[in-house]
């Protein structure tokens, strides 16, 4: 189970290593298309539905809920059965759930289909990290990390953009059901650009108990469990923002049309750039160093929102996301690196604190926003942001655990 295979990883620039990370952008679009692709929707759908704002969220929230419950398990049969295969089984089961989200004769029924879309959806993202980490060197896996949380982001992004559009000119579920159709195209890219693991050693223990003793290193430890907090605390405002900010702008005196609305999404294009740059500056700086930059920088972005100027509200977002992604990329990849034993555990944990967050911040800011309004909303996410700082401050080593990367070429 250790990492003494001889495959040493794929180097940057090498053919494996192009097309893990193809593979890997497919996922992203795969999953964070179809997870979010209700987010920019759902004024609408509170609506049609007949539903309040923190009620419409619940169909992200329960998505990330049954994605948040299913990352452990998925984990454990990628053990025994293979990263690519597991991963290749979750985005089909995916694609079709999301497929019938736009059937749901009723609230209740869509809540049900999005929980277990979630659920299937929980297959890609720990893996990914785990997959990534055994398939190329470690020399590169900081850099791979942060251009998959890239890819991550452009994923979210394309679903979002394209529901917005397809919402105006019929209605939410036709738009969902074009992300999902999007979705299957991206899950099919995945299986072919995926190269065989060559890193993989199936895990053979059969027990309940010994999966159980493959959680416990990363609950032992300290840094891990920050990282974890990190996850749940800044996932969970990001959420909040981009649930809540819809309803916002929607209503008087900006009154922006649903692909209007569905354009603040590109901010997430500040994320792409962030979480690919955050490497390098860290291999410079130390990771907690920039992680805590990021975090401020979050923070700065989310008191320019308070702003009334459409221009300073969009300026904050962009800063905010920015933030947030530089933050996530660096507390991610860090987690692959820092997990000796037990690594789809470990990331399997990340993942369930960053859709825990997602699903439980993201829904409770909801009843802040309904009853508040913004400011009460920003002050909140503001305050989790600092938790999250402080912990990271008190409990994450200052130094850097794995080599930086070599210069450029």
């Amino acid at each position: 189970m250790r990492l003494e295979a001889p495959f040493p990883g794929y180097g940057r620039g090498s053919n494996g290593y192009r097309r893990i990370l193809a593979a890997l952008a497919c996922a992203g679009v795969a999953t964070f298309a179809q997870l979010y692709s209700l987010q920019g929707l759902l004024p609408l759908l509170s609506r049609d539905l007949d539903v309040s704002a923190s009620q419409a969220s619940l169909t992200i929230s329960v998505a990330t809920l049954g994605l948040a419950a299913a990352v452990l398990p998925w984990s454990f049969v990628a053990d025994r059965w293979g990263r690519v295969r597991t991963m290749g089984l979750a985005i089909a089961l995916a694609t079709t759930f999301g497929l019938l989200v736009a059937a749901a004769p009723n609230f209740e029924t869509l809540l049900v289909l999005r929980t277990l879309e979630g659920a299937a959806l929980g297959g890609i993202p720990a893996l990914a990290m785990a997959y990534l980490n055994e398939e190329i060197s470690p020399l590169h896996a900081g850099a791979a990390a942060g251009a998959y949380v890239a890819g991550t982001s452009l994923g979210g992004l394309s679903g979002r953009l394209l529901a917005g559009p397809v919402a105006d000119l019929s209605d939410w579920r036709m738009a969902t059901l074009t992300v999902s159709l999007t979705g299957a195209c991206a899950a099919a890219g995945f299986l072919w650009l995926a190269p065989r693991p060559q890193g993989f050693s199936p895990v053979t223990d059969t027990g309940f108990t010994d999966m159980l003793a493959r959680l416990l290193p990363p609950l032992r430890s300290r840094p891990l469990l920050a990282l974890y907090a990190q996850a749940f605390l800044l996932m969970g405002s990001f959420v909040s923002v981009y649930n809540y900010l819809g309803f916002r702008l929607e209503a008087p005196p900006y009154l922006l049309p649903a692909t209007a609305v569905a354009l603040i999404f590109l901010a997430y294009l500040a994320g792409t750039v962030s979480s690919r740059a955050v490497a390098s500056v860290a291999a410079r700086f130390g990771r907690r160093t920039v992680l805590l930059a990021s975090i401020a920088v979050m923070v700065c972005g989310l008191a320019i929102t308070l702003a009334a100027a459409l221009p300073a509200i969009l300026l904050g977002l962009v800063l905010f996301t920015a933030g947030f992604f530089g933050a996530h990329s660096i507390a991610s990849g860090w987690t692959g690196s820092m997990a000796a034993a037990g690594r789809a555990q470990a990331a399997s944990l990340y993942n369930l604190s960053y859709y825990a967050g997602s699903s439980v911040v993201g829904w409770s800011a909801g009843l802040v926003f309904q009853t508040l309004g913004w400011p009460a909303l920003v002050a909140t996410l503001a305050v989790l942001a600092a938790i999250a700082a402080a912990l990271a401050a008190a409990m994450l080593p200052a130094g850097r655990l794995a080599p930086p990367p070599p210069a450029h070429h």
